[in-house]
């Protein structure tokens, strides 16, 4: 772990477990992690059963795009989303509430190159893989993004309905 993170992570569990940090706040070069248990679900056990989605990055004329953009899942289950960014530029998958995500992405306009160390967030460079697993515990309607300023604009965000 980085120097940088394990110091962040040590600020934070403090304020966490004082009680002083109500929501992740996030300050430019810091990176920056999300509780454990979220409104759309938690880190995956990787010694249960998972099942394997396919996301795919890129651009094509003019546009930045998921492919697939459309996910249903039951409540309960486990995903493992296997990442590929085919595109050119840097790329991230984000899972949250479109809330949240719309937030996050006026917070990345402010600091471009912030870090992120989340179970529910990668950052992949043009055609390299990455993977993240996620389970989704809670119902609902869930948002996926590239937060790089200007990728969301331009059409790289999805859709999760949990059922």
């Amino acid at each position: 772990m980085k120097m940088k993170h394990l110091l962040a992570s040590v600020v934070v569990v403090g304020l966490i477990s004082g009680g002083a940090l109500a929501a992740p706040g996030h300050k430019p070069g810091e990176s920056h992690s999300h509780a454990d248990d979220t409104a759309y679900g938690k880190p995956g056990d990787p010694k249960k059963p998972a099942r394997v989605v396919q996301i795919v990055f890129r651009e094509d004329d003019g546009k930045m795009l998921f492919l697939p953009d459309k996910l249903k899942f039951k409540k309960g289950e486990q995903v493992r989303f296997q990442l590929r960014n085919n595109g050119v530029l840097d790329h991230e998958f984000v899972v949250g509430t479109v809330e949240e995500n719309l937030k996050h992405m006026e917070e990345m306009l402010k600091n471009p190159d912030m870090e992120h160390d989340d179970p529910n967030a990668k950052r992949l460079k043009p055609k390299t893989t990455g993977e993240i697993l996620w389970q989704f515990t809670k119902t609902g309607t869930f948002d996926f993004s590239c937060l790089i300023p200007g990728h969301r604009q331009a059409g790289m965000f999805g859709t999760i309905v949990v059922e």
